[in-house]
C-alpha cells in the first residue's frame, strides 16, 4: 500500500502539519507507519475520510474530546451525535446572548441617558453588467436591513429572497431588546431551513446574509458568508463582519496578505453559507445605535469592486442614504459590475 508523506496527506486533507501532528499526540489520527530513524509520520489514503470529518468538525468548532467521540461512532449515529452537539452550542449562544444583552442595556443606560432611535434608509439591486439574472436580495425598514448573495443557477435568488423573507416577522416581533440576539439566532435557523426546502434533486441552492434588527437603541447583526456590514461614525468607515471565505481563513492563518486575498482566483469560495453542507453557525454580535452613524450592508458586487477608501469618501460625503447608495451603485459599473450589485444605506436617526 502506498503511503503519503505528511505534507502529501495535508494537502489532500487541506490540514496544515501542524494539525496533523496534534491530533496524533491526542490519538484522534495517528499515523500509518513512522520512521524509526527519522520520526518522520507517513498516512495511508485510506484515512482521508477520517481527516477531513475531523477538520469540518474542527471548523464548526466542535471541542477536540468531542470529536473523538464522533469520530468512534458509526455514520448515523455520529450525524445523531453532530445534530446534538449543535442543538447544545444553539441554545447555549441564545443564552449568552441574552446575558450579554442585558449586560449592554446596562452599561449604556439607556432609559435615562439615549433617545429612541430609528433608520432611514435606501435601498438598490442592481443587476451587473455582465449578468443575465440577479440572485441578490436587498431589504430595509426602520427595524430591519438585510442583503442576501443567493449562489448563481437555479434557486439562487430564491434562496436569498427567503432568507430575507424569513427575518421579516421579526419586524413585527413584540420581543424585549434583551433577547434580541436569540431572536435573531432562531430567526436564522429558519431561514436555513427555508433555504434547504428549495433544494431540488443533486442542486442545493445556497445563499449568504448579513443584517442589522434594530430594537430602540440596540441593533443586533448577523452574518453569514461574504455579504458584508459597514459602520460610518466620526469620519472613519469601520468593516463590522469578516467574511467566511476560503482566502479569508489564508489570511487569518498568515498563508495570504488582504492583497492576494483580494486577487486570488478562488476569492468568491465560501466556507460558510445558508443551505450548504452542516447547519450554518452565523456570526452574531450587539451593538448600540447612536444618532449619526451611517450603515452599509452589501454584497461582494460593491465590496469586491469599490475600495475601502472610495467606500468611506462616498458614505461621508453623501448627504442622505439615497445619494449614498446611488453613487456607490455608479462606482461599482465604472469599475465594470462584473457581478450584481445589492445595497442598503442607513442612518441612525433621533427617533
Amino acid at each position: 500500500m502506498r503511503l503519503l508523506t505528511i505534507g502529501a496527506f495535508a494537502r489532500a486533507a487541506r490540514l496544515t502539519a501542524k494539525a496533523l501532528r496534534l491530533y496524533d499526540e491526542l490519538g484522534l489520527l495517528p499515523p500509518a507507519a513512522v520512521d524509526p530513524h527519522s520520526g518522520y509520520r507517513y498516512y495511508a489514503p485510506a484515512q482521508l475520510d477520517r481527516a477531513r470529518l475531523i477538520a469540518a468538525l474542527r471548523r464548526a468548532g466542535m471541542p477536540l474530546a468531542e470529536i473523538r467521540t464522533v469520530c468512534g461512532l458509526d455514520p448515523e449515529a455520529a450525524a445523531e451525535a453532530v445534530d446534538g452537539w449543535w442543538r447544545r452550542v444553539s441554545a447555549d449562544t441564545a443564552a449568552r446572548g441574552r446575558a450579554v444583552a442585558l449586560l449592554v442595556d446596562q452599561l449604556t443606560e439607556r432609559s435615562t441617558t439615549m433617545s429612541e432611535t430609528t433608520f432611514r434608509y435606501a435601498v438598490r439591486c442592481e443587476t451587473g453588467a455582465v449578468r443575465d439574472s440577479n440572485e441578490d436580495t436587498a431589504y430595509a425598514s426602520d427595524t430591519l436591513l438585510a442583503v442576501a448573495d443567493g449562489m448563481r443557477g437555479p434557486g439562487g435568488a430564491a434562496a436569498s429572497t427567503a432568507a430575507v423573507d424569513a427575518l421579516r416577522p421579526l419586524e413585527l416581533a413584540d420581543a424585549p431588546a434583551a433577547e434580541l440576539l436569540g431572536t435573531l439566532a432562531d430567526a436564522v435557523a429558519a431561514a436555513e431551513r427555508t433555504v434547504r426546502a428549495h433544494a431540488a434533486g443533486e442542486h442545493r441552492p445556497v445563499t449568504t446574509l448579513t443584517a442589522v434588527l434594530r430594537r430602540g437603541t440596540q441593533l443586533a447583526l448577523v452574518h453569514v458568508g461574504d455579504t458584508r456590514a459597514y459602520l460610518l461614525r466620526g469620519g472613519e468607515l469601520s468593516r463590522l463582519t469578516q467574511d467566511h471565505t476560503y482566502v479569508q481563513s489564508q489570511v487569518d492563518q498568515g498563508h495570504l496578505t488582504p492583497a492576494e486575498a483580494a486577487a486570488h482566483p478562488q476569492r468568491a469560495l465560501l466556507s460558510r453559507a445558508l443551505g450548504a453542507g452542516a447547519p450554518v453557525e452565523a456570526d452574531l454580535a450587539l451593538r448600540t445605535a447612536l444618532a449619526g452613524d451611517r450603515y452599509l450592508l452589501c454584497s461582494d458586487g460593491l465590496s469586491a469592486v469599490v475600495a475601502p477608501e472610495a467606500l468611506r469618501a462616498t458614505l461621508a460625503d453623501a448627504e442622505d442614504p439615497e445619494t449614498a447608495a446611488g453613487r456607490l451603485v455608479e462606482l461599482a459599473y465604472a469599475g465594470g459590475a462584473p457581478d450584481n450589485i445589492a445595497c442598503v444605506v442607513a442612518d441612525v436617526v433621533a427617533g
